[in-house]
């Protein structure tokens, strides 16, 4: 699935992400925050039980379940 990527600065140097599907705009529920750009059109498995690299567990079922999928506070991401 291809995917947009944003992510935003959280304390001590760490990164919460926040993906959404190709083109799509964030939820309204989650523009409450200042979310920067980091890829777009990037090819990730949804399928796949976690995306470490983003602190993300059950792509899939969150972005199904959302229509995005992002970083729970206890993956949130070094530099």
């Amino acid at each position: 699935m291809r995917v947009d990527i944003y992510r935003r600065a959280e304390a001590q140097g760490r990164y919460s992400h926040l993906v959404v599907p190709e083109g799509r705009a964030i939820p309204e529920e989650a523009t409450n925050t200042d979310w920067e750009n980091e890829q777009r059109g990037q090819e990730l498995d949804e399928t796949a039980a976690q995306w470490p690299q983003l602190g993300i567990e059950e792509p899939g079922r969150q972005l199904r379940d959302k229509g995005y999928a992002i970083t729970s506070l206890d993956r949130q991401t070094g530099d």
